[in-house]
């Protein structure tokens, strides 16, 4: 069993918890549900911002403990303040040490924040509202085709985007017309190793009119470049900042590099 079986299994029994836990009626009385979301869709495409999505992540599977020190509200502050279009938050719990509260108090800020978790049920996605989340992330190698379809068309139904994330050439069929957003991930997600180039070439087969976002692996201006030379408008970066002490910080001098080619 891969890494991502594993955590798909462990997300199931997760999801049943939290059903049982907290019924769907209570989450549609929360603050967060009632809120007018944020287009990473429009953020993205303004040419004024910078197009990176920058990620608030604890730890991985593949890497351990990134960052277990990091306060949420001052880094995606700093994030937003330095010129984030994005904002990810990680709130899987037992593979990458996020929590709900993360993206509720990521909340303060007001630019469009994606949940990063692993989609399989309409209830998440009620969950990713009512915590004040602007998109939720659909993986394909976890999903068919009808159910990013059905996912998505719900996400839809509450005014939610969606960032569809693929990985190999055989799932460009998960794209549909209720997935505007389609990052492709530099990582694998079953072996955690980065291939830049296959994504590149993968890009190619894109529909035009969907939106295209780099996913991890990135860490230069360089990278950046090269990725919007091939049509992409946004760029997912989380460890490169997550790695240092301060990674508000570290996101500035990135951002200060970028304004500089």
């Amino acid at each position: 069993m891969n890494i991502l079986d594993k955590i798909i299994e462990h997300k199931r029994k997760e999801v049943a918890e939290r059903k049982a836990q907290t019924p769907v009626q209570e989450l549609e009385k929360q603050e967060g549900f009632k809120r007018s979301v944020l287009s990473l869709g429009r953020f993205l495409l303004d040419g004024s911002r910078t197009g990176i999505i920058a990620e608030f992540k604890r730890k991985s599977p593949s890497k351990g403990i990134i960052n277990g020190a990091a306060d949420v509200v001052e880094v995606t502050s700093a994030y937003a303040r330095f010129g984030a279009s994005g904002l990810s938050v990680l709130t899987d719990e037992q593979f990458f040490g996020g929590s709900t509260s993360d993206l509720i108090k990521a909340r303060v800020n007001q630019v469009p924040i994606l949940r990063k978790d692993f989609m399989i049920d309409e209830y998440q996605i009620v969950e990713a509202r009512a915590m004040g989340a602007d998109v939720i992330l659909l993986i394909a190698a976890c999903l068919t085709p009808a159910d990013v379809k059905r996912l998505a068309s719900f996400a839809a139904s509450l005014q939610l985007e969606v960032l569809l994330e693929l990985h190999a050439e055989k799932e460009l069929d998960h794209i549909c017309d209720e997935t505007k957003l389609v990052g492709i991930n530099n990582r694998n997600l079953k072996t955690f190793e980065v291939d830049i180039d296959r994504s590149l070439r993968m890009a190619e087969r894109i529909p035009s009119d969907k939106i295209k976002i780099a996913e991890s692996g990135i860490s230069s201006v360089a990278n950046i470049n090269l990725f919007k030379q091939h049509n992409f408008r946004g760029f997912l970066i989380g460890e490169n900042f997550m790695k240092e002490a301060q990674p508000g910080e570290a996101f500035h001098k990135f951002i200060a590099q970028l304004e500089s080619k």
